[in-house]
Parts: C-alpha cells; sequence; structure tokens
C-alpha cells in the first residue's frame, strides 16, 4: 500500500486534477491519497479572517472569491447528480464559514480556536469535491489525528493517533481520500492542526502507521534541488538523498517538504518519493537509507534569507548557571524558533539566528530574561543584526572528506564574501554561516560551482570597449561560447557591455549576436561612475571587469574593482604603465583579495611576452636583458618605407590598415613604446618609471605641436631627408627598427639601424619581436616573435587572459 500526498497547486486548477487522477489511476497497489487545499485558499481563508476583525464587511469580497474559487473548479470538473450532490454539501461548508466570519466581524477580535476551525475548511472542502472526482472514499482526518498541547503548542499524540488509525484503517480498500493538516485535541476535541504545511506531515503519519511500501509527495518541482534554482540557474534535482540530508536542507529553507515528516518515514525505513504533478515521468527525489554510490560529497546547499543574528556577549556569561538553557527556554515557550548557534569556545558570547519577523519580540524576551545579569554587568550586550542571511551546505559524505570548509572558505573569499559566524556540528553533515543578505545570491552561486554541483565553471564578463578590439573580443566569445562548454565546461556569459556612449548590463546574460541593437535601444548613459555602481550593484560572482579601451578614466576604475574581489584584464596600457606606486598597489590589491589583474596584450598584442617573463622569475631565473620591437605601426612604417613610398605615405598606409591610432602621432612620439618598456621593465623586478625612459625619437619635436592638419604638413617635409637616410642604409644592407632596451633597469627607446646579421633586421610587416637575457639564456637569448598589432591577435590575447581566469579556480 502506497500513500500519496498531492499539493495545493496540484489540485488548484481542473488541469492538474486531472493529471491527479491519471496518476492515481496508473497506481497497482491499494493507495491512500492525502490533499491539501486548493492552492493559495489557505492564505484566503486566513487573510479574509483578519479583514474580518476590522468590524466591516469588507471581508466579503475574499470570502465571495474563496467561494466562487471552489464553485467554478466543482463544475468544470463533475456533471450531472454529482456535480448537485456536491454543490449542495459544499454549499453547506461555504455557508458555516461565513457564519465564523460574521461573527469575527462583530467581536472584532480572531482566537487561535476560530482560526484553527476557520483554516481547515480548506481541506474538508477540497477533500469532498476531489474524493468524489477520484471515486475515493473519503475519511475524515479530525477522526484519528490527534493532538496535545505540550509548552503551549499544539503537537502529535503519537500513541492515540497511531490506535485510532489502525482501527480506522483496519480493512484494505482500494483507494481512500484524506484531508491533511487537519487534526483535534486529543481532550477537548476542538479542531487544530499540524501546521503549515502539515498535510505533507499527515501523510507520513499515516505511511508510518500503516507500514506503507512508500510514501510519495507530489508538488510543482522536480524534486529536491541543488539550489534554490530561482536564484542558480544550473541548480538540478538530487536523485537520491538520506533521511538525514533532507531534514537538513529541509530545516534550512528547501521548501520542498515540511520538515517533521522526515521522521516518522525514517523510524519505519519507508522511502520518501518527491515527485511533479506536472511532470509525472520525472524519477524525482528519493530519500532513503539506501547508499548512494555518486561522488558528490555536497549533496545540496540550502537558505534562509530573513535571517537575524542575536549575540549575547559578556565575560560573566560563563559563570551564569544555565545561561544557554534560559535562552532558549524562554524563546521556545514564546513560539520563536531558533535555527542556527554559534558559540565561542570561551564561552563569553553566543549568537543564534532567528526569522527578522521575530527578532524584536526575541530581543525584548532576552533582556527581560536576563534584566539582573544586565544590570549587574555579566552581560555586556545584546547585540541585533539584521539584514542577513544564512546559508548551509549538506551532505553525509562531508565526514569522510577533508577539506570542505578550506574549500568553502576559498570560494567565499574569493568572491568578496565575509562569514559572519559559523557552525558546524560533530556529525560533519552539514556546515551552516551567515553572511550579508546581499551577498545572498553571489555566494550561492559560488559555492555551487566550487562544490562541483554545476555541469561547467561560469565567468561573468563585464567589457567596457565596443570598438576594434573589443567587437572582436565579443564576436569570439560568440563563436566559441558552445566550444568553450562542450571542451572546457566552461560557461563564458557577459552580463555587461560599454560603448563611449551608452550600456548595458544583464544578470542573466547579452545575447552577442544583436548586442549593438541593445546597446543602442536599451542602453543607458554611459560614464565611469555609471558603470562602476551599476556593477558593483549587480555583486554578481566569479566577475572579470575587461577593458578593451585606452582610457584612463576606465583604468582608473580598476583599484575599485579588485577591492571588490572582481578580477581584472586590460588591454588598456594606462594602469599597469602609470606611477610605480600606483602599479604596484594594484598588483598587490589582486594578489591579497585573490583575484587576478591581467595585462599581456599591453605589450606584444596576442604574443606571449609578459606571462613568459612571469614564468621564468617564478622559477628562479632573472631577466638581465632586453631588446625589443614593440611598435606594430613602427615596424610597418620602417618596412614599406622606399624610394617610391615616402615617410608621409608610409604614416597614410599604417593608419589605412588600422595599425596607427587615428592620431598617428601617438605612434610617432614613441609614447606607446615607452609605456610597453615600462611595464616589461617592471613585470622584470625593476623599478621604473616613465620620465627614467630615454628617448632617442627620429620625428622632431615641433612636428606634434599644434593641429593635426599642422601635423601633416610638417611631415611632409621631412620626406627627402628621410628617403636620402634611407639610400644610405640601403647601400649598406641595413635598414630602420624602432628598439627599445632594458639592462640592469636602465631603459631607452630609439631609432636604429640595423645591418642583416641582426635577428631584427628580418622583421616583416607590424610583426614584434624581443630578445631575453637572463641568466640561463645568456649566451643565446630567448626569442620570442610574431603579430604585435591588430584587432583580431589582440582580442584573442585578452582572450586568454580571461581563459587563465578559468584555469586558475
Amino acid at each position: 500500500m502506497k500513500v500519496l500526498k498531492f499539493g495545493g497547486t496540484s489540485v488548484g486548477s481542473v488541469e492538474n486534477l486531472q493529471k491527479v487522477k491519471s496518476i492515481v489511476n496508473n497506481l497497482s497497489e491499494p493507495a491512500i491519497v492525502v490533499v491539501s487545499a486548493v492552492g493559495g485558499i489557505t492564505d484566503k481563508l486566513l487573510n479574509t479572517a483578519r479583514t474580518a476583525t476590522r468590524g466591516t464587511e469588507d471581508y466579503l469580497s475574499e470570502y465571495n472569491e474563496i467561494v466562487a474559487r471552489h464553485q467554478t473548479i466543482i463544475k468544470q470538473l463533475l456533471s450531472g447528480e454529482k456535480q448537485t450532490e456536491i454543490l449542495a454539501k459544499v454549499e453547506l461548508l461555504h455557508g458555516e464559514l461565513a457564519n465564523l466570519y460574521k461573527g469575527v466581524s462583530l467581536i472584532k477580535d480572531l482566537s487561535a480556536k476560530t482560526e484553527n476551525t476557520i483554516v481547515c475548511y480548506g481541506e474538508r472542502i477540497s477533500s469532498l469535491f476531489i474524493s468524489e472526482y477520484l471515486g475515493a472514499e473519503l475519511f475524515d482526518s479530525r477522526d484519528f489525528i490527534k493532538t496535545e498541547v505540550v509548552g503551549g503548542k499544539n503537537v502529535l499524540n503519537a500513541e492515540l493517533t497511531k490506535k485510532l488509525i489502525k482501527e480506522r484503517f483496519s480493512e484494505e480498500k482500494k483507494l481512500r481520500l484524506i484531508p491533511g493538516f487537519i487534526a483535534t485535541d486529543a481532550k477537548s476535541g476542538e479542531i487544530t492542526n499540524l501546521g503549515r504545511g502539515g498535510s505533507d506531515y499527515t501523510a507520513a503519519i499515516l505511511a508510518a502507521n500503516l507500514n506503507a511500501s512508500a510514501l510519495e509527495i507530489w508538488t510543482d518541482v522536480d524534486g529536491f534541488m541543488t539550489a534554490d534554482p530561482r536564484v542558480i540557474s544550473k541548480a538540478y534535482t538530487i536523485e537520491k538523498l538520506s533521511y538525514v540530508e533532507a531534514m537538513e536542507l529541509s530545516n534550512f529553507g528547501a521548501k520542498v517538504l515540511y520538515p517533521p515528516t522526515i521522521y516518522p518515514a525514517y523510524k519505519k525505513n519507508i522511502p520518501i518519493h518527491i515527485k511533479n504533478t506536472q511532470n509525472p515521468s520525472h524519477p524525482g527525489s528519493c530519500i532513503s537509507n539506501e547508499p548512494d554510490e555518486s561522488n558528490k560529497f555536497i549533496k545540496g546547499i540550502s537558505s534562509i534569507a530573513d535571517t537575524c543574528l542575536i549575540t549575547i556577549q559578556g565575560m560573566g556569561l560563563v559563570g551564569i548557571e544555565a545561561a544557554n538553557g534560559r535562552m532558549f527556554s524562554i524563546l521556545s515557550r514564546n513560539g520563536i524558533n531558533v535555527f542556527f548557534i554559534s558559540q565561542a569556545s570561551s564561552g563569553s558570547s553566543i549568537s543564534f539566528g532567528v526569522h527578522e519577523s521575530n527578532a524584536e519580540r526575541a530581543t525584548s524576551l532576552l533582556r527581560k530574561e536576563f534584566q539582573k545579569e544586565i544590570e549587574m554587568d555579566e552581560i555586556n550586550s545584546i547585540v541585533v543584526e539584521k539584514d542577513l542571511a544564512t546559508i548551509a551546505i549538506v551532505g553525509e559524505k562531508m565526514r569522510q572528506t577533508t577539506g570542505t570548509a578550506g574549500k568553502l572558505f576559498n570560494a567565499l573569499g574569493r568572491n568578496n564574501i565575509n562569514i559572519i559566524a559559523l557552525a558546524q556540528g560533530s556529525s560533519e553533515t552539514n556546515i551552516s554561516f551567515v553572511v550579508k543578505a546581499a551577498n545572498l545570491r553571489k555566494a550561492l552561486n559560488a559555492i555551487h560551482e566550487s562544490f562541483f554541483l554545476s555541469e561547467y565553471q561560469e565567468l561573468n564578463l563585464f567589457v567596457v570597449g565596443t570598438g576594434t578590439v573589443g567587437g572582436s573580443l565579443l564576436n569570439q566569445f560568440h563563436a566559441q561560447k558552445e566550444l568553450l562548454m562542450k571542451q572546457n565546461s566552461l560557461k563564458v556569459k557577459v552580463i555587461g557591455i560599454a560603448g563611449s556612449k551608452k550600456f548595458i548590463i544583464d544578470r542573466e546574460g547579452i545575447d552577442l549576436s544583436s548586442f549593438r541593437n541593445r546597446l543602442h535601444e536599451e542602453g543607458l548613459a554611459s560614464s565611469p561612475d555609471a558603470i562602476k555602481k551599476a556593477l558593483l550593484d549587480l555583486n554578481i560572482f566569479n566577475c572579470v571587469f575587461v577593458d578593451c579601451t585606452a582610457s584612463a578614466d576606465i583604468a582608473g576604475l580598476y583599484k575599485e574593482m579588485l577591492q571588490n574581489n572582481i578580477s581584472v584584464v586590460a588591454a588598456n596600457k594606462i594602469a599597469a604603465s602609470s606611477e610605480y606606486a600606483n602599479y604596484l598597489e594594484l598588483k598587490n590589491i589582486a594578489r591579497k583579495r585573490g583575484v587576478k589583474f591581467l595585462f599581456e596584450t599591453n605589450v606584444g598584442a596576442g604574443l606571449p611576452i609578459i606571462n613568459t617573463i612571469n614564468d621564468l622569475i617564478y622559477s628562479g631565473d632573472r631577466i638581465l636583458k632586453l631588446e625589443a620591437v614593440l611598435s606594430g605601426t613602427l615596424n610597418f612604417i620602417f618596412n614599406t618605407i622606399s624610394s617610391e613610398i615616402p615617410l608621409s605615405k608610409t604614416i597614410e598606409m599604417a593608419m589605412e590598415a588600422g595599425f596607427a591610432e587615428p592620431d598617428p602621432r601617438i605612434d610617432l612620439s614613441g609614447k606607446d613604446v615607452i609605456r610597453k618598456l615600462v611595464i616589461l621593465a617592471r613585470e622584470s623586478g625593476y623599478v621604473v618609471e616613465e620620465s627614467d625612459v630615454e628617448k632617442n625619437l627620429f620625428i622632431p619635436k615641433d612636428c606634434f605641436d599644434g593641429t593635426l592638419d599642422d601635423f601633416w604638413t610638417k611631415v611632409q617635409k621631412l620626406d627627402a631627408d628621410f628617403e636620402e637616410k634611407r639610400k644610405v642604409l640601403e647601400a649598406s644592407k641595413m635598414r630602420w627598427r624602432f628598439i627599445a632596451k632594458m639592462e640592469e633597469g636602465k631603459t631607452s627607446v630609439g631609432l636604429s639601424a640595423v645591418d642583416e646579421h641582426h635577428p631584427f633586421y628580418d622583421l616583416e610587416g607590424s610583426n614584434n619581436i624581443i630578445l631575453l637575457t637572463t641568466e640561463r639564456y645568456k649566451q643565446y637569448p630567448m626569442m620570442i616573435r610574431g603579430y604585435g598589432a591588430g584587432a583580431d591577435v589582440t582580442a584573442a590575447g585578452v582572450f586568454a587572459d580571461i581563459i587563465s581566469i578559468a584555469n586558475i579556480r
């Protein structure tokens, strides 16, 4: 024999009730069906009662909605004589309910006894028409579910209930139906109930006392999830749980199952199946003592959003007799549930979590209980912290797995989430902790991913700059999205894109195939402050700030991003080449926060220059000297200049090819190369400022004064002189190269002539080259050579930096 319980959503519409009937008709063994009130009716019954206490007739409109809801379902569900008969019976119950509401309205008071009577009509009415629809024999749970008052609360009288169930169900029948939730007091016979969610409990009591083969809880979800799917889109159904795991998850906010339901089934070793009425073919979740063969040592993550932490502190607390007993006794007697406890080992402070709605009352009760101790200064303070959330990670295999807590702390710390209080039982099946409520979503996502509950790792990118490099990067991620998920189990989600005028941000991700249209149509006014506020307010986990601009204002955001545990990937050279103190501060913040500040593309576009230097240094080598051609623009110019193509024309061609800046004076001034050299010198371990670099420029200073038009006029006058010098070089079989040098910390940039035996001689097009002389590579310097300019290769380098962040997590 099975016991099946159908919740309010399952019986809340004709369509759903048809699915219930299909499920019941497919049973191959006798069954008892337990039903809740029609979805939303219990709340409506209570709200109408509270409206009635005003003493007006305002409650009538709500009452009429209850009546109409029941009548609509019955008329659609049943027909003919059955419909007439059930409508008449339900009308009598509605009449009783109307009289109760009228009485409440007249005396303007709602007693607990009257409230219990009113709220039971939900199940009484639903069970009446559902039993008729299913062809089941109806039993009244008030006859055999009995409660008694313990500590001011109605609790199950287990012995009497067991006796009455055995008597009432002595004969086995094909299908019986019972209203859940409702009970009566064992002594007075007055109507009571088993609490919100009590229909689950009713079903478990019946299953345990009748030795059912299984207990099925039919609801509107597929079962226990690894986390709240409304917060974590990657959450999935847990196929198997132990009774302990299910209890822990239920106590910490998982609303799939009413916690008291578990114990009766556990005691009789009856498996509990959580199933979805909307998706009956789904296997759902099974709670039992059967061993789980999966390698997941964390089964699920549960949370309570409305947490208030109350902390009692005082050096004299240790000497107060039965202090803890007094605390929890006074709270329990007043119906305040404590779901989290953390105590200092010294005993001088204790913190516990309650729902925010109970915070003021709990504090008042504790101050009254310990008034004497407070006056004697044995208790210094009772501190209340609000706007918090409690999170629990649950799994019985944790006790067999070392490093769980360390992994948890690492995942939270990496995302800038501070643990305010922590608790772990000796059973090691639950680690629970308190964080700020604002960090709840980020914490849940970080933990879910860290413990491999997700099929893939996720990075959330905010990309600033939609020009050649930024646009190419976004195109690359759009093209590689599926491959990254398939081969690397990595989901790269772009949650923000900013152009020069507008930006968009979306926690769920932006469709990269149409981001420009969305940016144009929905974009907010873009500014560094607006971008910073939007991203920090989003407070998303595993976040990477990607700068594909040349803006000093955007570079100025890096510090706050890193301080908020947001990694930074920059194609922008400004920050890494700024004052050394700023460069060092950014590096130190990233290291202390456990995030990354990466700027490989600052030098050599997609060439692995900075990473190679870092690898050499980390392995114990030392950079003694470096020589490099680092400007793709200048190398293109000096490779293109000829008797037919003068200097001014080569500059125009570099601009047309996309190598040079819109204002070519930036490249020709050598400033770009100076910045790159400063960055390489710093990454090599030397303290270098831009002002320390010796500059030997090939364009006279006066060419950089005035407007861009003035520049073009002046530079054309240099063509003849450059052609004469070029002829001399050609005759000597030499070529110009703009070379950056660093030797033992001394730096310089300038135009040099190299002969045909020099490694730089045959450097083609816009390529870059670098020679690294180190303690290990003294006689034969290490050479790195390749494309050093262009949007696609630079974007590819930024892409690689972003992927490397995923690889280190």
